[in-house]
């Protein structure tokens, strides 16, 4: 029997509208049933965003799977906000199910900002040293007692080899699209790193989605639904997904990151570059995003190769 977690069937999601959130709110939270309700652009796959008045949104989660987080999220975000260097969301209030939503949800602190993308920072490598820093604190913090890797975070922070199937899959997909032969390298090299067994907190989906931006620097990291405790090489991802390849030395510079905890790293940014480009090679409505996958698998190849190349042979 493997002791490879199964990822289970895709969630079933659930539709949320505004009216329903008005009654969740008017039914449990009176005083802020006047509050004008408004869904958030962009807010998100695993729950569904509404502004609540101008400072507070509301987060339900749009399926079962998702709302196991939620406990998770009341019981840890104010601990780690207390030992962080920049804003993390402040849960205020937690909702039950009622009004035909079957799930718990929360209410928050509206966290300003506009997502991280390549063309909004302001200086790549200041960037990725205050992603660094903030990703050292977080590291930092105690583990004990820490969330596990488990389904409420799809596994983050445990063996790679839980997503062997899916890079196996998108492969299938993109025949005419990637080298696969380079890709089974990369990944299995990604695989075989060990880790030394130490819990260290990540958030476990460092995305441009989840990292604000004022003034073009890194201003507030939002969305722990996928935090833990376990290995935080998820966390790395963002080298390969985001920053530049001079930001990216110096991100890892700034963590110390080794050989084997930047290959599963790697393995993470691979697997979740090949499950974008596998989700959008075929609707032109997808063209943008896929051509953005594609570009940050060239990223990945050229930094593999690079570190191929510089790497010492075995008695230099």
């Amino acid at each position: 029997m493997s002791d490879v977690p199964d990822l289970g069937p895709l969630p079933q999601r659930i539709t949320v509208d505004a009216e329903q959130v008005h009654r969740l709110i008017a039914d449990q939270f009176p005083h802020l049933a006047d509050l004008p309700i408004e869904p958030v652009a962009n807010g998100g796959w695993d729950n569904w965003t509404f502004h609540l008045g101008p400072e507070m949104l509301v987060r339900l989660p749009s399926a079962a799977e998702y709302a196991l987080a939620v406990d998770k999220e009341h019981r840890w975000l104010p601990a780690l906000a207390a030992r962080l260097p920049l804003p993390i969301p402040a849960p205020l209030a937690k909702g039950e199910p009622d009004a035909g939503y079957p799930y718990p949800w929360s209410i928050y602190r509206w966290l300003d900002g506009e997502p991280a993308t390549m063309d909004r920072i302001a200086d790549p490598v200041r960037f990725a040293i205050d992603l660094a820093e903030f990703l050292a604190a977080l590291r930092s913090v105690d583990a004990t007692g820490g969330p596990q890797p488990g389904v409420h975070n799809w596994f983050r922070g445990g063996t790679l080899r839980t997503y062997d199937k899916e890079v196996e899959r998108a492969l299938a997909e993109l025949t005419d699209h990637v080298d696969a032969e380079l890709v089974r390298e990369i990944w299995a090299g990604a695989l075989d790193a060990c880790w030394d067994g130490v819990d260290r907190w990540f958030h476990g989906d460092l995305a441009q989605g989840n990292l604000l931006l004022a003034d073009g620097r890194l201003a507030a990291v939002i969305d722990f639904g996928t935090c833990g405790v376990g290995d935080p090489a998820c966390d790395l991802a963002i080298a390969w997904t985001l920053l530049t390849a001079d930001g990216r030395q110096v991100f890892r510079e700034q963590l110390s990151v080794d050989d084997a905890t930047w290959a599963r790293g790697r393995g993470w940014a691979l697997w979740k570059t090949l499950a974008t480009c596998s989700s959008t090679s075929q609707d032109p409505e997808d063209a943008a995003e896929f051509a953005n996958a594609q570009r940050v698998l060239g990223e990945i190849f050229s930094e593999y190769a690079a570190s191929a190349v510089t790497k010492p042979r075995p008695g230099q």
